[in-house]
């Protein structure tokens, strides 16, 4: 990888706002950047000391670019490791254009996307798991995920890992002596000892796997399907939850004919509202077809909301219908929560109430139109999820490709213990405790490729 040259981007979004943000970096960012800055009091840059600020004029030749702050960064002490200038000035679209396209004329690149955070990573700034936090940050909109990614982002997640391979490699160099002095047999690793590492770094592994399963989710957002027969309120319900206007409400059955999808965040924690099609039997070809994709988004749920109009139960086979009907969606989905909401509760009266209550268990009554029981419902959703982890600040797997690692280092580990109890030699044994350094090594980066990384960075935003 070229790391040599100096690059630029804009750090900002992109488009008119007051201030935008210009990033270079390179071993040569502050001589570059000199004499195109024309300081108010006759500075010279590469004379000034790092992380301060100066007033003066971007200027091509003659012409006045713009008015700026210039921020000087010397490496090592800097983001990327090099020397980093970052220029602060007005936010019009063309200013940004002109100095940039300045500096391209003047021995910068345009950086590639995550450029700036891959020489952090090459120069020893941050390790891969942490760089891949960069990106996790910028994306995160909660703060569940924000949180997770701050966690991350600040060594949590590498320090354990760090700390099992490094004890793991220590009792791997010893066997791998006894490999040298097998004529003599002598016993350099306690096995005993060695036996406990192996039962502690499974259990951290196991941890760290399953919390991926709430990792994921917190990331992602936890999709929830509302689902009901047509003209129950689903829509009115989802508008409710996201309190907007969203959804297409109509006294006519079968207006949604087709997947809206919004997410909110409740207590922290991201949710995407799915309102689908309801479920009825129909001729229409495109209600059909709105109503399969109902069935493919309670597959894709982690949660199913199983909506009814409350003045409709008076009926007692209503009743055996709808049970029948929510039984086969816990009989398809037994570990998925599915939860049975009595809409328009504000037009039932205290008898009609008794009366459903006496025939179904486990609901809750709510108006979607009024927004009563919507609070109780949202406090009900974050039951399902399991947040202690996190309020106890601890290692939350979220990325796919730790998560991988985990497991095929797990593996690894169990394939260790078992030869260890099955007395297997130790040239077997440091085969397998290789491989599981190895897939330690892949998480944080002590071990990487050119086409890793690229696939890693490329998900960056330009100038991150």
């Amino acid at each position: 990888m070229i790391t040599n040259n100096n690059i630029i981007a804009l750090a900002t979004p992109s488009g008119a706002g007051a201030i935008a943000v210009i990033r270079v970096s390179g071993k040569d960012a502050i001589k570059l950047t000199s004499p195109l800055f024309k300081s108010i009091h006759g500075k010279d840059l590469t004379k000034q000391k790092t992380h301060t600020i100066h007033l003066g004029h971007i200027v091509d030749k003659e012409r006045v670019l713009d008015e700026v702050l210039v921020s000087v960064f010397k490496g090592p002490n800097s983001y990327t490791g090099e020397n980093v200038v970052e220029i602060s000035c007005h936010g019009s679209a063309y200013i940004q254009q002109q100095i940039i396209q300045l500096f391209l004329r003047n021995g910068c690149k345009m950086a590639d996307a995550g450029e700036f955070t891959l020489r952090a990573f090459l120069n020893g700034k941050l390790d891969l798991s942490q760089a891949e936090a960069v990106a996790d940050l910028i994306a995160s909109d909660n703060e569940a995920s924000h949180q997770i990614a701050m966690q991350q982002m600040r060594g949590g997640f590498s320090n354990e890992i760090k700390k099992l391979r490094e004890e793991l490699m220590n009792f791997a160099s010893l066997i791998e002596l006894e490999l040298d002095f097998s004529e003599e047999d002598v016993e350099f690793a306690d096995r005993s000892q060695f036996k406990a590492l192996l039962v502690r770094i499974q259990e951290v592994l196991k941890r760290l796997i399953d919390s991926f399963a709430v990792g994921n989710v917190i990331k992602n957002g936890i999709p929830v399907a509302i689902v009901g027969e047509p003209n129950v309120g689903k829509s009115t319900l989802l508008n409710a939850l996201l309190n907007e206007e969203r959804a297409i409400v109509s006294d006519i059955a079968g207006t949604t004919r087709d997947t809206i999808e919004d997410e909110i965040a409740i207590g922290g924690i991201g949710f995407r509202f799915i309102d689908t099609a309801g479920i009825r039997e129909t001729k229409d070809v495109v209600e059909s077809i709105g109503i399969k994709k109902t069935f493919e988004k309670i597959d894709q749920a982690q949660v199913v909301l199983f909506l009814v109009d409350g003045t409709k139960l008076a009926a007692t086979t209503i009743i055996d219908a709808l049970k029948v009907e929510i039984e086969k969606i816990k009989n398809k989905y037994p570990l998925k929560p599915t939860v049975l909401l009595i809409n328009k509760a504000d037009t039932l009266t205290k008898e009609d109430k008794e009366s459903i209550d006496k025939q179904l268990t486990d609901i809750n009554y709510l108006s979607a139109k009024t927004g009563e029981g919507i609070e109780n419902l949202k406090k009900q959703l974050l039951n399902f999820v399991n947040t202690g982890a996190l309020r106890n600040n601890e290692t939350i797997v979220t990325n796919t490709r730790h998560y991988d690692s985990l497991l095929k280092a797990l593996e690894e580990i169990e394939k260790v213990q078992f030869g260890i109890e099955n007395g297997v030699s130790g040239d077997l044994l440091a085969i397998d405790i290789r491989q599981a350094l190895f897939h330690f090594g892949e998480i944080t980066g002590e071990i990487s490729s050119d086409d890793l990384l690229g696939n890693i960075f490329a998900n960056f935003c330009i100038g991150k």
